[in-house]
């Protein structure tokens, strides 16, 4: 006879997976426990838990409501934290507005969202006073002087610290669809306006849950939990600065936020407090290294996720080097973003060389994620570490759209998978390796390179620091790879030291012979996109 259950009584309790119950425990477990920002500002859990409670009561007296768009931009901070909560458990929607677009940009995803109050850092003045005239929608302005006396701007409807010292802690949060919208932002793009993504309650709440999984069920550090200090060095206005502030603050961890990008400052916050957790794209990492060989900072034994962009070899060892436990993860705006994390390579294997090559990997997918490598007709492609095809992913937490972008949401869940436009390998293990952008694969002699491989191999030659390989026009292979170097300090690097480790790759076939350089570029610097990767886009326009 089949099991039959009744009904739940009337007054059990219907758990809304909301962002409100990723603090659930803290007051429990860590109502004394600190999150710092830079050297201004020390709060315990008890404090955070309050201001989340006054933030959302000062907004909502400025009329905000369910469904509403609430936009922050400010540096990593503790008001940024508290927004995190604050917005969605009040019902309305964050908008993380990315400070580091140009202006227009950022005027356009303002207007696209609708939002209607802005929580605005004191050096967004200027930028913000430019393009108020052209945000219809926007009802208030909440001023962040950040510890600064000065008078506000006519335009501001009051001062952050002074709204949230007047306003009830005892916000009545309640609960609703799991559903709703939380957060949104804008991708930064590399073509036409920036493309806004979105994510559920239900979707952020999964997605701690899930992020949370592997670090504990991984035998490979970094492991994040219980004991660790968190400070987070990707800009929580990206992609909810990876999710770690949520399964931080969820497992009631101590929290330092460096604010602006400073590297010193970063090395003197991770020395006091003994950060031991971080996440960054790989040139925050070179930065915090060449800050810590300027001032002498001890980085032994910090744990630090590597994504974004490829985690090279070079970079990899030069922080195991100094101590570091660096491993690559991946994940993308429209993935929440964590899909994949390293693992170590399999039967424990002890060899330095076999070590760094699994810890690049873009890692094996976390739970709940289903990864596929397809070719152009969706047909699957075998796991045999060599096949190359577009990832494609389904997890519940990837954004369902482009918000008010049909064809480019079409395009994005085309045959009910999502499609990451990276061309990808998975091996026996599961372990996927990211080959290359679709828009990034040099196609020269009839040959496809792939570009991150080929700058892997160039930022290994002698006198290099920094690469990057895009694709040029050539009029006899139709593209030809160009490396694009930073010199190492007193290096002149010649076409002989660059092709010095292609040509040990060529004579071992792991690279076709058309990846032998005829060309490269010398530059002072790399430019970079707003979040910090190398901007291939620029090289190509600035070489073609």
């Amino acid at each position: 006879m089949p099991l039959r259950f009744a009904p739940p009584t009337a007054e059990a309790y219907r758990y809304p997976l909301t962002i409100r119950h990723l603090l659930a425990n803290v007051l429990l477990t860590a109502a004394s426990r600190e999150i710092v920002y830079r050297d201004k500002v020390r709060l315990t859990y008890a404090d955070l838990v309050g201001r989340v409670g006054r933030q959302a009561s000062f907004l909502a007296g400025l009329g905000v409501e369910a469904g509403a768009t609430v936009a922050v931009m400010d540096w990593d901070s503790h008001r940024y934290l508290e927004a995190y909560f604050a917005v969605p458990m009040m019902g309305a929607v964050l908008l993380t507005v990315n400070i580091r677009l140009p202006a227009a940009q950022v005027a356009y995803t303002l207007a696209h969202a609708g939002a209607e109050v802005l929580l605005v850092h004191r050096d967004f003045f200027p930028l913000v006073e430019a393009i108020l005239p052209s945000l219809p929608d926007v009802k208030a302005v909440v001023a962040i002087l950040d510890g600064e006396e000065s008078p506000l701007p006519a335009w501001a409807t009051g001062e952050y610290e002074a709204l949230s010292a007047a306003a009830d802690p005892g916000f009545p949060f309640a609960d609703f669809d799991e559903n709703a919208i939380a957060t949104s932002f804008y991708t930064s793009g590399t073509t036409g306006d920036p493309k806004a993504v979105c994510f559920s309650h239900r979707q952020l709440v999964l997605h701690t849950l899930a992020a949370s999984g592997p670090f504990g069920a991984s035998p490979v550090a970094p492991l994040f939990g219980y004991g660790d200090v968190y400070m987070p060095l990707t800009p929580m206005f990206h992609v909810h600065a990876w999710g770690a502030p949520y399964v931080a603050t969820m497992l009631g961890l101590k929290q330092v936020y460096p604010g602006r990008y400073e590297p010193e400052m970063i090395c003197r916050l991770r020395q006091e407090h003994r950060v031991s957790y971080s996440h960054c794209v790989p040139t925050i990492l070179q930065m915090v290294l060449d800050a810590a060989a300027r001032t002498g900072a001890d980085l032994s034994g910090w744990k630090m996720v590597i994504g974004g962009s490829a985690l090279t070899r070079a970079l990899c060892v030069e922080g195991r080097r100094r101590g570091m436990v660096v491993v690559a993860g991946y994940g993308m705006s429209e993935t929440a973003p964590m899909i994949a994390m390293a693992r170590p390579a399999p039967d424990g294997e002890e060899q330095e060389e076999r070590a760094v090559e699994a810890l690049t990997a873009a890692g094996v997918p976390v739970p709940l994620v289903h990864a596929r490598i397809v070719d152009a007709d969706m047909r699957d492609l075998p796991h045999d570490g060599v096949a190359r095809g577009e990832l494609v992913l389904r997890a519940p937490w990837l954004t369902p759209c482009y918000v008010g972008n049909d064809q480019a949401s079409a395009d994005l869940w085309h045959g009910g998978w999502m499609h990451t436009q990276d061309i990808a390998t998975i091996d026996a293990d599961g372990r996927i390796r990211i080959r290359d952008r679709l828009k990034d694969v040099i196609k020269t002699g009839g040959e496809w390179i792939d570009s991150i491989h080929l700058e892997e191999l160039v930022a290994t030659a002698r006198g290099v620091a920094q690469a990057s390989v895009v694709a040029v026009p050539d009029e006899k292979w139709g593209e030809r790879p160009l490396a694009v170097i930073v010199p190492d300090a007193g290096a002149s690097p010649d076409l002989a030291d660059l092709n010095a480790p292609i040509e040990q790759a060529i004579a071992t076939g792991v690279i076709t012979r058309f990846a032998r350089l005829d060309r490269f570029r010398i530059v002072d610097d790399l430019p970079k996109t707003s979040v910090g990767k190398i901007d291939k886009k620029r090289l190509r326009a600035l070489f073609a």
